[in-house]
């Protein structure tokens, strides 16, 4: 007798309401006291932004920092639709008049969208199923009979259903609509769905298959062409690659419920899944030679293959997704953090070069305060080869605007025009001139922007890329607050994420590093000023309108006089906005107005005036912070305030420094294998890092290339910025790919070169296998049966097809890879095409 029941863990206690509110479950997550998070979610509610809240209501939410303060606006947000959509599930139960005690006690204790959905299913209206025509045709009656008692022939009992006027034509007809209403119940048991969902993604792959006909077409995406990996170890970069192939129709997708290497002489993989096992546990099917037992088992069957697999992969795809959106949302943000917090170059002259082959070279010189001071083009290259002219009417402009540093965008010919830079540093050496290659990301969207058009209306479209590059040197900060931070280009295939998700992500961010800096009111765009916390672009233009008409502010105060800023948008950005050179020196700090009283305080208690105070070390750290607490003012504003009074208006960006390209290597033809060279993290992704080394192509250090150790996070060893020395491993001159390494001792591989290859293995959970760094050796077919247990191939390993990973290698775990398997998550060509590109991953 083949049993299809035993234990599947699908059972579960009778539910309970649960009374946790929402900011109970907040401070669960966070690990904090639920009075901090009912304290923040006050002030946002209220209207406080999450600088305003980080920086000057520590008292409040107990030191809740920026980090856990926006995690708690993302999860209220989250939490807040969950109790919306829950009342609208009650509402709509209620209202077709089943809703009991214990279904309402289920649909409160739904902790999450999915869990409330699962619930609701079975209540919610749709399209009239097949289903329901049984139940219309009378025949529910004989679903449950044959469900509750096996032992009555079900060809017998349907002929008491067969009745033409309601469209049962045959018994077969009875029996096909009793199925329907069978698996209609099987396929929406909320405990049961959520017991499958959670095995099918613990065990589950997503695989891949080339659509006939579209290898060629669809080259980029040739490593997924024969794919499979199991959901839990697919990362986001891969999943959004897959995700695109599909919808470039190259690549058919497909959700296996079980691991693809099963074995199959295992009994317990025999004959019913462990899917339909459950589904016949839970509705006590059994195959007892009962004369209904075949036919509840066939229906189980075509429940799971015809609802509840559709169901379960229509979730399972949407996890995928969003879990990929979130990492790749995650890295864009951390991406663009470290881009705006770029150390500037502060306040000098600067000529910028926006570089161009036959529309020649574009020409703008900023002054010490951002302005333009001059424009021209200039055709130093190919075809009219003015190079002398060029350098003269350089030479010019850098003497008459005593220009101290040339910042050269990294487009097109950005080598070439770096070269003419170059001589014209030696050529003025009086001058004393810095040349450094700037990233252009975005420059042309500022150009062609409306807010581009008003601030440089003179200017032809062409000339204010050169002005925004030579801008973006000076303050990267300032300069990138004007253009949609989605066009920066430092994310990794933003074009698939969600709009609303990834706009959110990102202007936080904005707004987190405007207000860390902070803002100087009298020479801040409209745009910045928006970032600023309380300011949006309403009252930014008015502020700037304001300014134009009645000269600089003198005082903070006089912000108050601005249309339409009212006391809780003064509140909000009062602190973050500085004023140079006015009536107040404490205007110049980050010290908000509210605690100048604490200030005047402590100038009394030392003995001289607030100038004197400002900046003296000594006499700042005699003061006892505890000597100023009362009841407005508590511990850790005090101790903010003395320590920003060391050093008011502290800029927390980075020193700045600049990179050395070296000479003589201006294009791929030029590197060698073994090359040391320095370089400029232009991005960094899940898989490793991009990196500018001079020759109009960003070379990639694979994630297995970045340290001798294992690295869970690319952006644990660089960040965007970072100037480093890369030893070259490889370089494709066909396909425009360079292969990078951090580790300097290690020599380039004599063998398999793809991206990525070479270096040391890293090793990765999951179940015990290990994974090696080495695996993009031999084709992208042979690659997928590399290196998945035991190490896989190290420095050039060189794969094997669907067989044996690669030989020997510096993988942990040592030997050779062995069965099938996708191998280590290396780059492949799908994941590199475009984020190979001067902008990263687009």
């Amino acid at each position: 007798m083949q049993v299809y029941g035993g234990s599947t863990g699908t059972e579960k206690a009778e539910p309970t309401i649960v009374t946790t509110t929402i900011e109970g479950r907040i401070a669960e997550e966070l690990g904090v006291r639920e009075r901090q998070v009912s304290a923040a979610v006050e002030l946002l509610d209220g209207g406080s932004t999450v600088p305003f809240i980080a920086r000057y209501r520590k008292e409040a939410t107990e030191m809740l920092d920026d980090a856990q303060l926006r995690s708690l606006e993302e999860r209220l947000r989250y939490l807040r639709e969950l109790e919306e959509r829950r009342e609208t599930i009650l509402e709509s139960v209620r209202g077709q008049g089943k809703l009991t005690e214990e279904l309402e006690a289920r649909i409160r204790e739904a902790d999450s969208k999915a869990r409330l959905e699962d619930i609701y299913l079975p209540y919610k209206p749709k399209r009239r199923t097949k289903a329901q025509i049984a139940r219309e045709a009378g025949l529910e009656p004989l679903a449950e009979g044959l469900l509750g008692d096996p032992t009555v022939e079900p060809t017998a009992a349907a002929a008491a259903f067969v009745d033409a006027e309601k469209g049962v034509a045959d018994t077969a007809a009875a029996l096909e609509g009793a199925r329907a209403i069978l698996a209609e119940r099987f396929s929406e048991d909320p405990d049961l769905i959520g017991a499958l969902r959670d095995r099918m993604w613990e065990h589950g792959r997503l695989a891949s298959k080339v659509r006939e006909g579209k290898d060629q077409q669809g080259a980029k995406f040739a490593d997924y062409f024969d794919f499979s990996e199991g959901f839990t170890e697919l990362p986001s970069h891969r999943v959004l690659a897959m995700l695109r192939g599909e919808k470039e129709e190259v690549l058919d997708l497909t959700l296996d419920p079980e691991a693809a290497d099963a074995d199959p002489a295992d009994p317990a993989q025999q004959g019913p899944s462990w899917y339909e096992r459950s589904i016949a546990h839970k509705f006590g099917v059994r195959d007892e030679g009962r004369p209904a037992d075949k036919w509840l088992a066939e229906t189980v069957r075509w429940a799971w293959r015809t609802r509840v697999l559709v169901h379960l992969g229509i979730d399972l795809r949407t996890r995928l997704r969003t879990a990929a959106e979130d990492e790749a949302v995650r890295v864009f943000a951390a991406n663009l953090r470290d881009l705006l917090l770029a150390a500037p170059a502060g306040t000098r002259a600067t000529l910028g070069l926006d570089p161009g082959l036959r529309t020649g070279v574009k020409v703008a010189v900023i002054d010490a305060t951002g302005k333009v001071a001059a424009t021209d083009t200039v055709y130093p290259h190919a075809p009219q080869k003015q190079w002398d002219q060029s350098l003269a009417k350089l030479s010019a402009l850098a003497e008459e605007h005593k220009v101290e540093l040339v910042a050269i965008g990294n487009g097109t010919a950005s080598r070439e025009t770096d070269k003419l830079a170059g001589e014209l540093v030696a050529a003025r050496s009086e001058l004393k001139l810095t040349k450094v290659m700037v990233s252009e990301a975005g420059a042309s969207v500022y150009s062609a922007s409306e807010y581009a058009s008003r601030e440089l209306p003179e200017l032809d479209v062409s000339l204010r890329g050169a002005v925004s590059i030579a801008r973006r040197l000076q303050d990267p900060l300032a300069e990138l607050v004007k253009i949609d931070p989605k066009s920066i280009g430092v994310g990794q295939y933003q074009h698939d994420l969600s709009e609303v998700k990834l706009s959110r992500s990102l202007d936080a961010v904005v707004e987190d590093c405007v207000n860390g800096v902070g803002v100087d009111v009298n020479t801040a765009s409209a745009p910045l000023l928006s970032r600023v916390s309380g300011i949006g672009s309403t009252l930014a233009e008015n502020i700037v309108a304001h300014r134009d008409s009645n000269g600089p502010f003198k005082s903070r105060a006089e912000l108050k006089d601005v249309a339409r800023l009212g006391p809780k948008a003064f509140e909000q950005c009062a602190g973050f906005l500085r004023i140079q050179d006015g009536d107040d020196p404490l205007d110049a700090s980050s010290v908000h107005p509210e605690s100048y009283p604490v200030v005047r305080t402590m100038v009394k208690a030392a003995g001289t005036d607030v100038p004197s105070l400002i900046g003296n070390q000594r006499a700042l750290r005699a003061l006892d912070p505890k000597d100023f607490v009362d009841g407005s003012f508590g511990l850790p504003t005090v101790t903010d305030i003395l320590k920003e009074l060391e050093k008011p208006g502290r800029d927390p960006r980075p020193a700045f420094r600049t990179a050395s390209f070296k000479e003589g290597v201006e294009k791929l033809a030029d590197l060698e294998r073994g090359m040391v060279l320095e370089g400029v993290v232009t991005n960094v992704a899940a898989f490793g890092a991009f990196v500018d080394v001079g020759v109009h192509q960003d070379g990639l250090v694979h994630v297995s290339a970045m340290s001798k150790t294992f690295v869970k996070d690319p952006r644990d060893v660089v960040k965007p910025g970072d100037i480093v020395r890369v030893r070259v491993l490889d370089v494709d001159e066909a396909r425009k790919r360079i292969s990078l390494t951090l580790r300097l001792d290690e020599e380039p591989s004599a063998g398999g070169g793809g991206q990525g290859q070479g270096g040391q293995g890293q090793r990765r959970k999951s179940g015990d296998r290990e994974r090696g760094g080495g695996e993009r050796g031999g084709t992208p077919r042979q690659r997928q049966g590399g290196g998945n247990r035991g190490g896989g191939g190290g420095r050039g390993g060189q794969g094997k097809p669907q067989g044996k990973g690669g030989q020997g290698g510096q993988g942990r775990g040592g030997g050779q890879g062995r069965g099938r398997g996708s191998g280590a998550p290396a780059p492949n060509n799908s994941e590199m095409a475009e984020a190979l590109r001067r902008a990263g991953l687009a």
